[in-house]
């Protein structure tokens, strides 16, 4: 259930952002979309998201920026060694130059950067460029 709110999510923002809005709404929300959120706001393809009403439904207002092309999230699970990992960013992205693929593991939700650095592996929960 988690992923399929996590693609919604980020479908929500691909859509807005191809339509000039400045901001996107979404609900509902959940951890896994926060720290999503996080790496793409550290990497600068969102400016700035608020959170409100945590403890219920919530909702989330994410400022855009313009940089999005494309974000998915996998509905599936793909199991990723730290090894693999490089091999898979090739696969899934377009280009060398820009685009993260996001993987969770025991050190947390993070990208294939930090990933391959820390050495750990995971499930990739999806990508963005």
């Amino acid at each position: 259930m988690g992923r399929r709110i996590l693609n919604d999510a980020l479908r929500t923002m691909v859509n807005a952002e191809r339509r000039g809005f400045a901001t996107a709404k979404l609900q509902p929300i959940s951890g896994v979309m926060i720290s999503f959120l996080n790496i793409m706001k550290h990497r600068g393809y969102i400016k700035n998201f608020e959170v409100f009403d945590p403890h219920r439904v919530g909702k989330i207002t994410v400022e855009l920026q313009g940089r999005i092309k494309d974000c998915k999230a996998l509905t599936y699970r793909q199991d990723l060694r730290a090894t693999e990992i490089e091999k898979y960013r090739t696969r899934m992205l377009p280009t060398r130059q820009w685009g993260y693929v996001v993987v969770t593991t025991p050190n947390g939700v993070l990208d294939h950067e930090e990933a391959i650095r820390q050495n750990v592996g995971g499930q990739v929960l999806g990508y963005f460029h």
